[in-house]
């Protein structure tokens, strides 16, 4: 008796813990996956059926250039915030409490005002009067005014920017649980700080590196609003062929293929992080 009370407890919870899940899979579903499964099918029936879309999105230019810039872009963009959130990030780690609260705040301020008011911002900043270049030609580094906006740079400049705490914070709570006392051992053990950082450090850390590469990089393959002021005629990406594709010409069978383009992309990378992160499991062990 006490097996079958103890089995019937267990599915009651089963189907308790189901019904709680219930509406969120709902929501799921009406939400996402129908309008995704909508968009796919789309994908190949319209303006007619069959895989012209597809076929357009590998041989006309403007679709292999915006998805070759959105690979680049994406991929830049990553690497910069690697770059600049790896150091900040361990020394919000192995400061002071009280100046990492200070650093935390610094980085949470962009998150206050909209991507939209950063990226005027940025324009503002940025263009040929702007304060950067009145600046640099004010302290003599530069003999003319720097073309900063309307092109690569601009756009690597406002990403950057607006992605970079979702690259600090998962390599913040990474380095935070790593114990200080690795690295004193390593010392003791005669490794120098670099080898130090290759063989302790860094390989205890992957998993936040990893983490925030993955989040940088997904959210950079559907940026819209950055590109779209910030960039060029040649810096085009996908999320703003869509929205031409969508509100310029009501084409949804392009923008679906495109869109699936996007999806198979972050599939793609996430597919290769789970990899990797296995594989730095085993390193770690």
């Amino acid at each position: 008796m006490g097996d079958v009370e103890a089995l019937l407890t267990g599915r009651q919870r089963i189907d308790g813990n189901l019904l709680l899940v219930l509406p969120a899979a709902l929501l799921m579903l009406a939400c996402f996956i129908w309008p995704l499964l909508r968009l796919l099918g789309l994908s190949f029936t319209q303006p007619a059926p069959g895989l012209m879309n597809y076929d357009a999105l590998i041989t006309k230019p403007v679709y292999v250039r915006a998805l070759w810039n959105t690979a680049v872009i994406s991929a830049s963009v990553d690497f910069f915030c690697l770059l600049i959130g790896y150091p900040l990030a361990w020394i919000m780690a192995t400061t002071t409490a009280r100046i990492r609260r200070l650093l935390i705040f610094m980085v949470l301020i962009p998150f206050w005002s909209s991507v939209l008011v950063r990226s005027f911002a940025w324009m503002v900043l940025l263009q040929r009067n702007g304060l950067i270049n009145d600046l640099l030609l004010a302290l003599g580094l530069i003999p003319q005014p720097l073309r900063l906006i309307y092109n690569r740079i601009g756009v690597l400049i406002g990403m950057v920017q607006i992605l970079l705490p979702f690259m600090i914070f998962p390599l913040l709570t990474t380095m935070s649980r790593i114990d200080a006392s690795f690295a004193r051992a390593a010392a003791t053990l005669g490794a120098g700080p670099i080898r130090s950082f290759l063989r302790v450090w860094l390989p205890l850390t992957l998993p936040g590196v990893l983490t925030g590469s993955v989040l940088v990089f997904v959210i950079a393959l559907g940026y819209f609003i950055v590109p779209a002021l910030l960039g060029g005629f040649g810096d085009t990406m996908i999320a703003q062929l869509i929205e031409q594709q969508v509100a310029d010409f009501g084409n949804w069978g392009m923008a679906g293929s495109l869109s699936v383009a996007l999806l198979a992309g972050t599939g793609t990378m996430l597919a290769v992080i789970m990899r990797l992160y296995g594989a730095a499991s085993v390193w770690r062990r």
